[in-house]
């Protein structure tokens, strides 16, 4: 069983950086493409960028490529999300998820941590 928990978020100052991490403590998430979507208040979840089993392929939404970075270590179980340059809109909770599919929609995911708090303040 998948069991997600995120941590590094935090508040930082806009142009700062923030490196997010996705621990499965259930060891199997290394089956499953990785992804991580974020959701500001009143907003839908959105796709921010995901990663397929091997961590051979990315797929970054528009917003962030250039300035985020997925990475995954399947000996640790642990996904990352490396944030740099970071914007006030990216200001939201940020999940970790895993799915069947490498997707970018939230439906192509199976588990979700809970999600961490980022603030970027401007």
């Amino acid at each position: 069983q998948v069991q997600l928990v995120e941590s590094g978020g935090g508040l930082v100052q806009a142009g700062g950086s923030l490196r997010l991490s996705c621990a499965d403590s259930g060891r199997t998430a290394r089956s499953y493409a990785m992804g991580w979507l974020r959701q500001a208040p009143g907003k839908e979840r959105e796709f921010v960028v995901a990663i397929n089993r091997g961590g051979g392929s990315t797929y970054y939404s528009d917003s962030v490529l250039g300035r985020f970075t997925i990475s995954r270590d399947n000996v640790k179980n642990t996904v990352y999300l490396q944030m740099k340059s970071l914007k006030p809109d990216a200001t939201a909770v940020y999940y970790c998820a895993a799915g069947r599919r490498f997707g970018r929609y939230p439906s192509d995911y199976d588990y979700w941590g809970q999600g961490t708090q980022v603030t970027v303040s401007s």
